[in-house]
């Protein structure tokens, strides 16, 4: 996935989920035994208080956040003074806008907004429809606000979180900027992530939506593999199909019945933009992504925006960006790709997380501690159907005691009578050429237990879908990829890592400038060639996020 990302600070939302945020505003005197200075600051007051949590039947989602903000500034109205209007119709736009970024706008209470400004335009003497519009405004934008800047679905629990959440953007402050300086619309529109690899996608979903309004796009009938120089009237389907996506030339799209260069260049063109076996043939697969509705390539667009919202956000200047669903890795500087390589993830029921943690180490010629789960349901079974197994994979057995590992003798062992569920044993297999970690493991703690290693297992990586691992992620080049991380390493020379891997025995070595390694699970996303891209859903993972993007807030 070569595509510029930004990590925004939200490490803490990736591990551990999204709480809310109590602490984001604060005002500089005790809001407590400060009384409004107006009658609508008294309503406000009243209106915003912990228990009140609905108005006009809608729920205030960022109650804590809203009640925080008006106390800092002493229950005034935000948009309103001296019974003027302000800026209200900006901030309308601006939820109209989110639309465009895969986001509901009634969700942002757009109607109720609507319905309550145009009653305003005839009277704004009534203060509790005025309290009652201030809340919902400030609400809105808040809400919006947190949700455009680091997402609205809490993606370690893919459920939406209608509360504005603690992240690394206070928007509370902003608001308060924006009503001073009457910049409602801009502050919104800068709270999107700024990285070009968002407002590339953004402009896909436009450029999508508007193509949709000509039709679905032509669906090809079933039948046999179609490739060069084959003629059929379904070649004639695949040429108007290839055209309505822009494959194809549109000049072209009348050139009749025969499969052609042009037809196999349009096919190859579209298997790379789908991640497919680039041959230039319509296969099963390569037909039934042709055959995917307009509708739902919009869909998987909206929803890569909300993923992007997740981890983009302020610039690093060194990152490393794994992207499941595309099985590739992209060491990002300065925004640009300087080292890409293709990965084996885990498989479809034993998926690698997403997740973002700093990479602060390496590990040489590492051992395998066997994880518990891959020791009961498959060493054990191995070591019963043969007893030389741990001396040919140079296995050591291995008990705690307290604090401390004791190495048992495995022939003492009745391995009959051990069963998955009584297994106490733990496994650690040598470094060496039998070792699935293969020479070097990147090491970045996390509580999912996964990390980057080398593999003896070469050929996964000529495989079009490389799900095989148990969760942690083989990489197709680590000799590489630990010399960039090792530049700035007194001493360590290309040469040097060479040698000692020769040597065989395990050695720890320190990253001068540790990193942030980002997983992502990408179906869709704008390369940057500036190419559309999409990817199978591996892991299912699209509906789930689907159904919660769509779920409507509840009230409480």
């Amino acid at each position: 996935m070569r595509i510029t990302l930004r990590k925004k600070g939200i490490i803490a939302i990736l591990l551990v989920g999204i709480f809310l945020c109590t602490d984001c505003f604060s005002s500089d005197k005790n809001p407590a035994v400060r009384k409004p200075n107006s009658e609508l600051g008294l309503l406000i007051k009243k209106k915003v208080a912990p228990s009140k949590k609905v108005i006009r039947g809608e729920r205030i989602y960022s109650a804590v956040l809203v009640e925080s903000f008006y106390s800092g500034r002493n229950y005034q109205p935000a948009w309103s003074e001296d019974g003027r209007l302000m800026q209200m119709e900006k901030l309308i736009t601006a939820v109209e806008e989110a639309y465009g970024d895969g986001l509901t706008p009634d969700h942002y209470h757009l109607s109720l907004l609507k319905s309550l400004v145009g009653r305003t335009k005839k009277d704004v003497s009534d203060p509790v429809l005025m309290a009652d519009l201030d809340i919902l405004l400030t609400d809105a934008f808040l809400t919006l606000g947190c949700h455009l800047s680091a997402g609205c679905v809490n993606p370690v629990t893919i459920e939406a979180e209608w509360f504005a959440k603690r992240g690394n953007v206070d928007v509370a402050s902003v608001l308060e900027q924006a009503v001073r300086k009457k910049q409602i619309l801009e502050a919104l529109i800068k709270l999107r992530p700024e990285q070009g690899s968002y407002a590339k996608l953004r402009q896909a979903l436009a450029r999508y939506r508007e193509l949709l309004l000509k039709g679905e796009w032509p669906r090809i009938s079933s039948g046999p593999f179609l490739k060069k120089d084959v003629r059929s009237e379904r070649v004639v389907e695949l040429r108007k199909r290839l055209a309505a996506s822009g494959d194809l030339d549109v000049g072209k799209a009348g050139g009749g019945d025969l499969f052609d260069d042009n037809m196999e260049q349009a096919v190859t063109l579209f298997q790379k933009r789908h991640g497919l076996k680039t041959d230039g043939v319509v296969g099963s697969g390569t037909l039934a992504a042709l055959n995917v509705p307009f509708k739902h390539r919009i869909r998987q667009i909206e929803l890569n925006l909300e993923r992007l919202r997740w981890i983009l956000g302020n610039p690093e200047q060194r990152e490393i960006i794994v992207n499941i669903a595309n099985f590739e890795l992209n060491v990002i500087e300065n925004g640009k790709s300087v080292l890409s390589m293709k990965v084996v993830v885990g498989k479809p029921f034993q998926q690698t997380p997403v997740f973002t943690a700093q990479m602060t180490h390496l590990i040489i010629n590492p051992s395998w501690n066997v994880p518990d789960s891959i020791a009961r349901k498959e060493i054990l079974s191995k070591i019963r159907k043969d007893p030389h197994y741990l001396a040919e994979q140079k296995m050591m057995v291995l008990r705690e005691q307290g604090f401390r590992e004791y190495e048992i003798n495995p022939e003492t062992i009745d391995w009959s009578q051990i069963t998955a569920n009584k297994l106490s044993y733990k496994f650690r297999q040598e470094p060496g050429p039998l070792n699935p970690l293969g020479q070097i493991k990147f090491m970045f703690p996390n509580r999912f237990d996964v990390y980057l290693h080398d593999t003896p297992s070469k050929r996964l990586f000529s495989e079009n879908v490389r799900t095989f691992s148990h969760g942690c992620t083989r990489i197709e080049r680590p000799i590489e990829l630990a010399e960039y991380l090792l530049r700035n390493a007194p001493g360590w020379t290309r040469e040097k890592l060479l040698s000692t891997i020769e040597e065989g025995t395990e050695q720890k070595v320190l990253i001068p400038h540790p990193l942030n390694v980002h997983f992502l699970y990408l179906t869709a996303w704008v390369d940057e060639g500036g190419s559309l891209q999409f990817r199978n859903d591996i892991y299912k993972r699209d509906p789930l996020l689907d159904k919660a993007l769509r779920k409507n807030p509840a009230l409480n």
